[in-house]
């Protein structure tokens, strides 16, 4: 028989679940100066902080 969850699981989960709401994947193309080849750097980011993110060099 599979066990309950209890409530105290629940509610963690829908804290984690609404705050990890708030955060994005970034995945940015770098061109290498050496090579001239593309790289890509990926970054988890806040949503507000995304722009600022791609904008950066």
């Amino acid at each position: 028989m599979a066990k309950a969850a209890s409530k105290n699981a629940k509610i963690k989960d829908a804290k984690a679940a609404a705050e990890s709401k708030n955060w994005t994947k970034v995945i940015k193309s770098v061109r290498s100066p050496k090579t001239g080849a593309y790289t890509f750097k990926e970054t988890i980011v806040y949503k507000d902080k995304v722009t600022e993110f791609l904008a950066a060099k």
